[in-house]
């Protein structure tokens, strides 16, 4: 019964990287709203997507296939959660919903990630650890990115035109209007695009780039990224006009608002400790793997899918997962007679 209960604090424990790294990243956009840059300039982005329709139907897409792209060349996963505090906004002034917003970079990631063309974090450390070529076998996996980032884009665009068409359609109907008015998005309210808020939008743009090369060229995680958006807040709260105490409070107020993300998060380690400390892993690994072995081998290829899959629900980290399988998985595919790299597959 203790351990059951020790069990959310080791998992706050060990959350606590990306834990902290969401309360920078609310306190930071929260500093950044507080200028009026964001509100700014999504009206502007709305008022030129509403003056040119024929661009409309060109946003999603595009916007996905930037995130997708982003996602199976370099992993861009967690990466993507600054940019739905920048696309609920736009999504809302455009017609949309929130869960388009979330939808235009997450998923587009996701499909990205799933392709993994040359995923460092998933494929890189899977086809090491089976010592394959690295990043051998790109064509299917480029077919699997094509194919998931299609299947995800036109999901979201078929959501997106529903809600369009009835706005009352969306479940967060309700929670979209107090955030429109709470974001100034409604059509009375017309802010004026200043100087100010420019210059915040350079920064946050700078930023972006900072954080696409150091990703790529110097390995960047969540503490690096933290402390990028650390000092993006703070910069833009100056450029702003903010003084000290306006920042200090939107960075706690927009913290605040990551409370409750960070204990579901923390909830949702603690089944993974759970799930280690009582051996339930190891357990339903070679438990599973043993059962594999007398399996035909299409469908012992198919049975490693499922296999990952399951292991998947209880660890959420992709490197994670390549470091704990692949050392079963690899000489499994040995024994059964199919390929290391179709093993590498079913764990991507």
């Amino acid at each position: 019964m203790g351990a059951i209960l020790l069990a959310p604090i080791k998992g706050f424990i060990q959350a606590a990287q990306i834990i902290v790294f969401l309360f920078i990243i609310g306190g930071a956009f929260n500093i950044i709203q507080t200028t009026g840059a964001i509100s700014a300039s999504v009206q502007k982005m709305a008022f030129f997507f509403s003056s040119k329709k024929h661009l409309q139907k060109f946003f999603i897409p595009v916007t996905m296939f930037l995130f997708s792209l982003g996602g199976t060349l370099f992993g861009m996963c967690e990466e993507t959660m600054p940019f739905v505090l920048i696309f609920i906004p736009l999504a809302l002034s455009l017609g949309y919903d929130s869960l388009v917003g979330t939808a235009i970079p997450f998923l587009g990631a996701a499909a990205g990630f799933a392709g993994a063309i040359f995923n460092p974090f998933t494929v890189g450390i899977a086809q090491g650890i089976a010592e394959l070529p690295m990043y051998s076998g790109m064509e299917y996996r480029s077919f699997v990115w094509i194919l998931s980032t299609v299947f995800m884009t036109a999901f979201v665009m078929r959501y997106a035109s529903k809600i369009k068409a009835n706005p009352k359609l969306s479940p967060v109907y309700e929670i979209d209007q107090e955030r429109k008015h709470s974001l100034h998005l409604d059509n009375s309210s017309q802010i004026s695009f200043t100087i100010y808020h420019k210059l915040v939008l350079i920064a946050f743009a700078l930023a972006m780039i900072l954080l696409v090369y150091g990703v790529l060229k110097y390995h960047w995680y969540i503490n690096e990224i933290a402390a990028l958006f650390l000092g993006l807040g703070i910069i833009s709260g100056l450029v702003g006009k903010l003084n000290l105490t306006e920042i200090t409070d939107s960075l706690k107020a927009g913290a605040k608002d990551m409370m409750g993300v960070a204990l579901i998060i923390a909830c949702a380690k603690a089944i993974l400790v759970v799930a280690t400390d009582g051996k339930i892993l190891d357990v339903m690994l070679y438990s599973l793997a043993s059962v594999i072995t007398h399996f035909h081998k299409i469908i012992a290829a198919q049975s490693m899918f499922v296999t990952q899959g399951i292991i998947n629900f209880f660890v959420h980290s992709g490197s994670g997962q390549a470091a704990l399988t692949m050392p079963v998985m690899a000489p499994l595919a040995d024994v059964i007679g199919i390929s290391r790299q179709t093993a590498v597959l079913a764990f991507v």
